[in-house]
């Protein structure tokens, strides 16, 4: 009867509770109900209220502007959860939403159901699982781990029966779900208790025994250690420092980086109304909150500014943000009026439309695909449809498995730091010529292996550990004033060393399973790496990588200014997820060409003259020992260059021994390395190139064959600046990519990545250029966190100083002019490399 549907946020800034009157029609009043924070929203599902169980309806808050929050209801098709209370519903590598449990007012569940978000029309699907999982239960805990691991802990039966046990229930790369008892057992049986993790410690607090009984003092705190399978008791300092106030059952849990928050509940009948804060960063005890303790303030200093990530863009993108994507194209995407009260989360009238109806107009899109490393379906258009029409004169490609997503995602330069990272949209691949030049101010003519769930930890020791923990800052990391580097030769050498070791292992064509995400060059601009992984997903256990790999095409260094932190982060990564992260090399990773275009003055004028030199042969060394090229599902074919004129079969790529350098490697790594398409789908035959002597493009003729010939459907490759990151030749069967935008901060193209789902369906994703606007002298503005990377600044390519080294370099040697754009007069070979 007390069932309420208020709802107030607490500050934790300020330490101050606000009631907040949302906007929208939000859900009825109720209890018991399910609920998970996904991004800048708080999800709700199921409950009972004083007319009994509350509607099954999906229900959203929205935060995306915290002074006018805003109610909304997903649309959701199909059967699912249904109508029930005293469940648990978890948001799962930050893509799934699993709702577990409960009681329909009929029986104690035992069943599980997931929600892909990355996936519309949305649906739920009930998941199946070999061997016996959990028993039924109803008022247990769940909370996902940052890999992506759910523990379920707690409960009560059908039998009212408090639980002692946990559970963990993980989804494999190949997509089927698997239940885990967790080892040992907890020290008491609960229900209405809560659980939260930090890093991968789970704190499970409070609960209640039946009969009106609380859990005892001695237990009410236990631990479970996922990483050394233990679970562990309270201390007697602790049991005496927090007494009575874990003594509570039906209350609220969340952790907040290495906070612990813990409000309200019941206690012998009695309702609290206190908040507890605990600390697990430094095995602070727990207590009473305190704003002034140093543990907050020092963890305050430094979580300021720390946005929340990529969920909240799969799920929804703004009714506001919709309109300002339609104006700034021209164009009127009118919504389905009966849908307004469903804004965000609904799907737009044109997302409903048959697999079959005509797209020819862009489309913009509710909601974001951003892990990519799936898609379903129900979302690709088949061969026939008007996104696979290609230009006239384009010569036809033959039916395929691997097939072009008829959109891309495409993401505008942020437009403040901190903010949701700029308008999050798809749009129709043949409107790429138009996009371009909006963005660009009209300058434009231009399978799996089964990890044990309990054991996924990544390790902890290692220079990469360091490297990861300075570096993979997707939203906070900006380019030192001082132009120091991280670590130091030794230490460089060391994580060499490491990888090194790996690329010893592995073959020279590497054979990888989808789902995959494919990078082009990045030439040192690191701070467009960060942009690409935050947001599109970063290889972290918190990020996507436990679910599809990753793949570097080469050109690594060179032309930006920030060659050693894209070298180093990327090599950490590899030491860190041989198994899911990989690369292959490029043509400026060779010391011939390094030396000349940035990448050993870099090391020099960073590190220091002996240092610098001796860190710069041993990373050259390295790249002698890289892959060079990668094959997914045995129908793509990725590579740096081309196949120029002397590859006609895979095998003569596999067969290349290695340690090898350019001067060894003959015409066949040439071609590999070098080579490039024509300038368009006329010119066939092969053709000399204007990169300079012994070089040459291969015509579509060449593609078309060689695919053939070797069973396969697409080249993919990178190599040459494309002005929308991407661009498709010979039909679509070749496909080059550049991931750095702005190249040598003059060419304007934004820089794209290729994701390619399980189901081969491969979708570009696309950053634009940050614009100039940063006055000459001042520090980098909000709206650029990374420095200047794709932007034209007064500091130097890719920002951080006075890296006008970098300049010169780029004015002596120009890059290679886009495709499509005519080479402004310049005629040396040498520019051209």
């Amino acid at each position: 009867a007390g069932a309420t549907s208020d709802v107030h946020v607490f500050n934790i800034w300020q330490g101050t509770w606000e009631k907040v009157e949302p906007q929208g029609e939000g859900p009825s009043p109720r209890a018991a109900h399910a609920a998970a924070a996904v991004g800048h929203m708080v999800v709700i599902q199921g409950g009972i209220g004083p007319l009994g169980l509350a509607s099954d309806d999906l229900h959203v808050l929205d935060f995306t502007n915290p002074l006018k929050p805003r109610w909304h209801r997903v649309m959701v098709q199909g059967p699912g959860p249904g109508a029930r209370y005293a469940h648990t519903i978890s948001l799962v590598a930050q893509r799934y939403l699993v709702a577990v449990g409960g009681n329909d007012g009929r029986h104690t569940l035992n069943d599980a159901w997931a929600l892909d978000t990355s996936e519309k029309p949305y649906r739920w699907h009930r998941l199946e699982w070999p061997g016996d999982g959990p028993p039924a239960r109803m008022y247990a805990s769940t909370c996902a781990r940052a890999d992506g691991l759910l523990l379920l802990t707690g409960g009560r039966d059908v039998n009212n029966t408090p639980l002692a046990d946990a559970y963990g229930l993980a989804r494999h790369r190949d997509g089927s779900w698997e239940w885990t008892a967790a080892p040992g057992v907890s020290p008491s049986a609960r229900y209405q208790h809560t659980s939260v993790f930090v890093g991968g410690r789970l704190h499970v607090a409070g609960g209640a025994l039946g009969g009106g009984r609380m859990i005892d003092m001695e237990v009410s705190v236990a631990v479970l250690d996922t990483n050394a399978g233990v679970w562990c008791s309270m201390e007697p300092r602790d049991i005496q420092t927090s007494g009575d106030t874990m003594r509570r059952c039906r209350h609220a849990a969340t952790a907040v980086g290495s906070l612990i928050f813990i409000y309200g509940g019941l206690r012998g009948g009695m309702l609290l109304d206190d908040m507890l804060v605990g600390d697990d960063s430094n095995g602070q005890d727990l207590g009473i909150i305190d704003f002034s303790s140093p543990a907050w303030v020092a963890w305050r200093q430094t979580a300021l500014g720390v946005r929340g990530s990529g969920p909240a863009a799969a799920l929804l993108e703004a009714a506001e943000a919709e309109a300002a994507a339609a104006a700034s194209l021209g164009n009127n995407f009118p919504r389905n009026p009966a849908a307004n009260d469903l804004q965000c989360l609904d799907e737009d009238s044109a997302d409903l439309e048959p697999l079959g109806a005509n797209r020819s107009k862009p489309i913009i899109s509710g909601a974001d695909i951003p892990f990519g490393a799936q898609q379903s379906p129900s979302v690709v258009s088949p061969p026939h449809s008007e996104g696979f029409k290609m230009q006239i004169g384009t010569p036809s490609t033959p039916p395929t498995d691997v097939r072009l997503h008829h959109r891309a995602v495409v993401v505008a330069s942020n437009s403040a730091q901190g903010s949701l990272g700029g308008l999050v949209r798809q749009l129709s691949i043949d409107q790429f010529e138009h996009e371009g030049r909006r963005v660009s101010g009209g300058l434009g003519e231009f399978s799996a292996i089964k990890t044990p769930i309990l054991e996924r930890q990544i390790s902890i020791h290692g220079v990469q550990k360091k490297v990861l923990r300075e570096l993979l800052r997707p939203q906070g990391w900006t380019p030192p004033a001082d132009r120091s580097f991280i670590l130091t030769a030794g230490e460089i050498n060391d994580l060499c060393d490491a990888a090194e070791a790996i690329f010893k292992e592995e073959p020279t064509l590497l054979n990888l399973s989808a789902p995959c995400k494919i990078f082009g060059d990045l030439h040192g601009q690191f701070g467009d790496l960060m942009r690409l992984f935050d947001e599109f997903g970063t290889p972290v256990t918190a990020g996507d990588i436990t679910y599809i790999d990753y793949l570097f095409l080469g050109d690594y260094v060179d032309r930006g200014s920030h060659s050693l932190e894209t070298i180093c982060l990327l090599l950490a990564l590899k030491v860190e997820y041989r198994q899911h992260v990989h690369m292959i090399r490029g043509n400026h990773e060779a010391s011939d060409i390094n030396a000349l275009f940035g990448f050993r003055l870099e090391c020099v004028e960073r590190l220091g003259e002996g240092p610098g030199v001796w860190a710069w042969q041993r990373i050259n060394s390295l790249f002698n020992w890289m892959p060079l090229a990668a094959s997914i599902e045995r129908k793509i074919l990725c590579m740096h260059g081309g196949i120029g004129r002397s590859i006609d079969r895979v095998e003569q790529i596999a067969s290349i021994h290695r340690p090898i350098t350019m001067e060894q490697g003959g015409q066949v790594l040439m071609d590999l390395l070098w080579s490039d398409p024509t300038t368009n789908d006329g010119i066939e035959g092969v053709q000399p190139s204007p990169r300079g002597p012994g070089l040459v493009t291969f015509g579509p003729d060449r593609v078309k064959s060689f695919c053939a010939d070797n069973h396969l459907q697409v080249i993919v490759r990178a190599h040459e600046c494309v002005m929308d990151g991407f661009e498709r030749f010979a039909g679509g069967q070749l496909i080059t990519l550049f991931s750095a935008t702005n190249y040598c901060g003059t060419a304007n193209n934004a820089g794209a990545i290729l994701v390619v789902g399980r189901d081969l369906v491969m979708v570009p994703k696309l950053i634009h250029p940050v614009p100039p606007q940063t006055p000459k002298g001042s520090p980098a503005s909000p709206a650029t966190p990374e420095g200047a990377e794709g932007g034209q600044r007064d500091h130097g390519v890719g920002g951080g100083g006075a890296d006008t080294w970098m300049q010169v370099i780029n004015q002596e040697r120009p890059p290679t002019p886009p495709r499509g754009r005519q080479n402004s007069g310049v005629s040396t070979s040498l520019a051209y490399f």
